[in-house]
């Protein structure tokens, strides 16, 4: 995995170089985030139409190592500052993730809405999850994405530019998370 994560950073870097436009540089972020953005990738988001304040943020976190994932870590090392924002505008410019075929179970769903409800996910993430500026698109992302993200935020190993999450996951249970990620990723 260390050596693909390597030769990626590398092509990334000479495609960099190299490359004429955002789009043939962002065909290494699409190897792990899916074609277009629509990761199939287990715990890996897809990116299309997310926020492009919020990507830009999470880019520059990662180049800076304020945000540890050593793909990303590696991947956004080479980039500058007009490099970020080329691939947050382009990034915000995909089309958005596909909802899931499957309606969501309807039990499951009611105890995934009543915790959104109670954790007033819909006050920062907009009430359809579309997000908005600095706050991700949760909308039709990956449940298994969204359940990771989650757990990180409870048991402090994912750090925001900010304690909002942290503090919104202190009172949701490992139970809850699943219920919570599950409702987000059916919503519709």
């Amino acid at each position: 995995m260390k050596k693909t994560i390597k030769a990626l950073a590398l092509l990334l870097t000479a495609s960099s170089a190299n490359a004429a436009t955002i789009e043939e540089r962002a065909a290494t972020c699409f190897a792990c985030h899916g074609e277009h953005g629509q990761s199939e990738t287990e715990n890996t988001p897809s990116l299309g139409a997310q926020q492009s304040p919020y990507v830009l943020i999470q880019l520059f976190m990662f180049r800076d190592k304020l945000r540890t994932f050593e793909p990303m870590n590696e991947m956004a090392k080479p980039l500058t500052d007009d490099d970020l924002q080329k691939f947050a505008d382009f990034i915000a410019k995909l089309p958005k993730p596909q909802p899931p075929s499957e309606q969501g179970d309807p039990a499951r769903m009611q105890r995934g809405l009543a915790l959104a409800q109670a954790n007033r996910c819909n006050s920062c993430h907009n009430a359809d999850f579309s997000g908005k500026e600095n706050v991700p698109r949760l909308a039709d992302q990956r449940e298994d994405y969204l359940a990771k993200t989650l757990a990180e935020y409870k048991d402090n190993t994912r750090h925001g530019y900010d304690g909002t999450m942290a503090d919104v996951m202190g009172a949701v249970t490992k139970e809850q998370i699943a219920e919570l990620a599950y409702y987000i990723a059916h919503y519709r």
